[in-house]
């Protein structure tokens, strides 16, 4: 009989355990918020950050050197020419000339830079330039430490660089 009632207390006991863990688990940890303020700050998290490769600062640089870059991978960057260092630089008809360091052995620049009529490469591997004149595309290898005519000194139309490409 002792261990009879001794069960019973048992069991009686684990009932009203089990009963006081599903009341907790169905009203959430404590302090936790529920309902519609739980949802409101759900809602309001951040998304996912997704890189764009948009060009920073390129309205400032447009209003300020006439160059409209749009889209790159950081490792070609618009820059002083008298900089120095591994260059890119761009003769124009309508502007100074126009130079971009190259930070890596390949990297790529998406821009709109009209007038184009020579580029000068410095240790840049393969310099890949894509230009368009009218409704023409025209494409250019250029080897490293080279000065040389495209664009316009070749064939005579304006030509806007529209891409520029350097491979290792």
């Amino acid at each position: 009989m002792k261990t009879r009632n001794t069960f019973v207390r048992v069991l009686g006991s684990a009932a009203a355990a089990g009963a006081l863990a599903w009341t907790v688990l169905d009203q959430g940890p404590a302090g936790a918020a529920s309902g519609p303020s739980a949802e409101a700050v759900a809602d309001a998290a951040p998304g996912y950050a997704v890189e764009d490769y948009a060009y920073p600062n390129a309205d400032k640089i447009l209003t300020e050197h006439d160059v409209l870059l749009k889209r790159g991978d950081g490792h070609i960057v618009l820059t002083d020419c008298a900089a120095g260092g591994n260059l890119l630089q761009f003769l124009t008809r309508d502007h100074d000339d126009v130079c971009f360091e190259v930070t890596a052995d390949e990297g790529f620049l998406t821009l709109e830079l009209p007038a184009v009529h020579g580029v000068k490469t410095e240790d840049s591997a393969n310099t890949h330039l894509e230009m368009t004149a009218e409704d023409d595309q025209v494409e250019y290898d250029i080897p490293a430490n080279t000065w040389e005519g495209v664009g316009e000194s070749v064939d005579g139309r304006e030509h806007v660089l529209v891409e520029i490409t350097v491979t290792n």
